[in-house]
């Protein structure tokens, strides 16, 4: 018997193979040819909208599942909406400016450095609409509906023009100001970075403790008396101004083979063991609050340094004295500000230490110039202990390099006259989470 026979099979005009590359094509030219996105909105005329506003993909590459993703639960709320009887204008966009479309352009093997500037725009300009047909093409491939004849990319005149336009509004209420402020630095990429463009990776610090020398006392510490500090980064020594202390901690004024020396009084023990000093005699106690605007001779230069008072301080690491360059670090700006301490910056865009520094220090690169910091101090006698530390530290997510902090003249758009509005606001919102 022909089994073959005896077996009820559909007859279909399925293919055998889905052949999705062959025919893939025909889908997207007979999509566009039906004008799916028009008839949507000619069905939908005069209906409610509901816009759906698209935060650009950047303009440096050929889509990743991360886009398709972004792109489909974008397409599937726009269908959604139509067929619950709204009129759903969706216009896609990209971002065309910044760093990323210049690092891109540097590796394929152009240097900045090295051309006119207008000619590296030139270049950045052509690959940026080039990324936005390649972009475009796999949008359209995976079927996602939109005005992609009238995308808004950033770089056109007409929207930079509305830009400015908006710009010169916030300027003329007085929303824009010129300030400067500790920011991430990254010396590799020669810019300032947002804080979701820092990735943190382990890497081995020196950590100094250095002794600075009370200058005026203000009647209760004499001149043979140092302050403790200690820092992960020697290289800020430089743009050093201040001493923190925390107003309500304890310190101790201690007799030691060193000289007489203030630290923490629970970190005593700790830090004697540490310094490997024998001689530990507390002379007196005092709260931080009371030794507040006592100045130190800077162990460097020819500047004293101000002994300051900030909650941030506290007894995890180090002294319990912070060292304290409002140039290089946020805390340390802050706390400057309330006492009048200038945003002091030694370091160029390059991370190189600039003429300010002394001619012993000009040029060094930040890491150089730790070593060439330690390395003074300890002649000078004021280092008392260097060790190292591996530690978390922020690197620049695209060159994988070390970041600094470093304090950059900066427009910044101030929201302290429309503060109120805005939290106004919030009521008006659904919020989803709430």
């Amino acid at each position: 018997m022909d089994y073959k026979n005896t077996l009820l099979m559909p007859n279909t005009k399925f293919e055998m193979r889905g052949k999705l590359p062959t025919k893939e094509p025909g889908y997207q030219t007979r999509w566009k040819e039906q004008a799916i996105y028009e008839k949507m909105l000619a069905k939908r005329e005069g209906c409610e909208a509901f816009v759906l506003h698209d935060g650009p993909p950047y303009a440096n590459g050929d889509i990743h599942l991360g886009h398709a993703l972004n792109k489909i639960l974008k397409d599937v709320i726009v269908r959604s909406h139509y067929m619950a009887g709204y009129k759903v204008p969706y216009i896609p966009g990209w971002d065309t400016h910044g760093l990323p479309i210049e690092t891109a352009i540097t590796k394929l093997g152009y240097d900045r450095k090295k051309m006119e500037l207008s000619a590296f725009r030139k270049l950045c300009y052509d690959y940026a609409l080039e990324q936005v047909e390649r972009q475009k093409a796999g949008f359209l491939a995976l079927g996602v509906v939109g005005d992609y004849d009238h995308p808004y990319i950033t770089l056109k005149k007409e929207f930079e023009a509305h830009q400015i336009q908006i710009f010169g509004q916030m300027a003329m209420d007085g929303l824009i100001y010129k300030g400067l402020k500790p920011v991430y630095w990254s010396p590799s990429s020669e810019s300032a970075l947002a804080e979701a463009e820092i990735e943190y990776k382990d890497i081995k610090s020196p950590t100094i403790f250095v002794k600075f020398a009370v200058k005026d006392g203000k009647g209760l510490l004499d001149n043979e008396t140092s302050f403790v500090i200690w820092t992960t980064t020697p290289w800020t020594i430089p743009a050093n101004l201040a001493i923190c202390l925390n107003p309500e901690l304890t310190y101790a004024l201690v007799d030691s083979e060193k000289g007489k020396l203030i630290v923490l009084e629970e970190l005593v023990d700790t830090l004697w063991a540490k310094f490997g000093l024998e001689k530990k005699d507390i002379i007196k106690t005092f709260k931080g609050r009371e030794l507040e605007m006592i100045t130190c001779q800077h162990p460097l230069y020819d500047r004293e340094s101000l002994v300051i008072l900030g909650d941030h301080v506290t007894a995890d690491a180090g002294t319990g004295c912070v060292h304290t360059a409002p140039g290089f670090g946020a805390d340390d700006f802050f706390v400057g500000q309330k006492y009048g301490l200038p945003a002091y910056c030694n370091v160029d865009e390059h991370g190189c230490m600039m003429e300010d520094a002394g001619d012993w220090l000009k040029g060094q690169y930040v890491d150089d110039a730790n070593k060439t910091v330690a390395n003074r101090l300890d002649e000078l006698g004021a280092l008392l202990k260097l060790e190292w530390i591996t530690h978390s530290y922020p690197h620049d997510w695209r060159t994988k390099k070390p970041i600094i902090f470093r304090a950059t003249t900066q427009w910044f758009a101030s929201i302290d006259k429309i503060r109120t509005e805005l939290l106004q606001q919030i009521d008006n919102v659904d919020w989803i989470p709430k």
